[in-house]
């Protein structure tokens, strides 16, 4: 059901680039870049790091041999598509196209409950996270892909009910999807900060550690050439052990 959702990354490949140390690309020309960031690693150093050493943004300046921009952040915990410029100009005139919603952004997430609506919208205002209390405007675009229930007893219930959604953020809040899905009591899965503990360890009971979050697609207009740039994160092996759950399930 979910092959055509997210292909697979070719067990080979994925070897070799760990082995190279370097990350999987897919896409690349001389102003830009699109990386497939595994889950668990972080983008940058920030207040955030705890004592982490090991960031995306130095190994792919390693992997590339010459500076690197980062255009937008993923959560440490978060999977897939990560957009970098080359240079300076072509990192600002990325930023504009964000600013102005005409990059695609399209997250796999799975939460806890059955949404109510196949199809929904949230527009719910966020601060900026630690030490920015200001909060701005924020909206969330989700649908459901399938549902399941499974044989998980949970506060008083025999079975527990999970959803897989399609994210789409129209603003760049901090954790923006996981503190959206908080709100609306449908927690993301293995979300350690904003999530259920509950669920979260009858997934890691199931042998899925990780977040549930993955940037799957990113779609834009290349700011130098127009053409149209489009690239497809594939699913690790625990998150693909989630979507595997959805099979045979309720769709939307």
């Amino acid at each position: 059901m979910f092959s055509s959702l997210i292909p697979h990354t070719d067990a080979t490949a994925t070897a070799d680039a760990a082995t190279a140390g370097g990350l999987p690309v897919l896409y690349a020309d001389q102003a830009l870049a699109i990386i497939d960031k595994p889950a668990g690693l972080m983008v940058h150093d920030s207040a955030l790091a705890r004592g982490e050493t090991d960031f995306a943004a130095d190994r792919l300046r390693e992997q590339f041999g010459r500076p690197i921009f980062l255009v937008h952040r993923l959560d440490r915990a978060t999977s897939g598509c990560l957009l970098l410029a080359f240079d300076r100009d072509t990192a600002s005139a990325l930023g504009k196209v964000l600013m102005s919603r005409e990059v695609e952004k399209d997250y796999l997430a799975v939460c806890r409950g059955w949404p109510a609506d196949d199809a929904f919208e949230v527009d719910h205002d966020l601060d900026g996270g630690p030490g920015k209390p200001l909060k701005k405007p924020a909206q969330t675009r989700f649908a459901v892909l399938a549902r399941t229930e499974l044989a998980i007893a949970s506060a008083g219930f025999d079975t527990s009910r999970y959803t897989l959604l399609r994210a789409q953020p129209l603003t760049g809040r901090f954790r923006q999807i996981r503190r959206h899905l908080k709100h609306l009591s449908h927690h993301l899965i293995g979300d350690t900060s904003h999530g259920d503990g509950r669920h979260n360890r009858s997934f890691r009971m199931l042998g899925i550690h990780r977040m549930l979050l993955h940037a799957q697609r990113l779609a834009f207009v290349h700011p130098h050439s127009g053409e149209r740039v489009e690239a497809m994160a594939p699913a690790d092996a625990e998150f693909a052990k989630a979507l595997a759950l959805f099979e045979g399930g309720e769709g939307a």
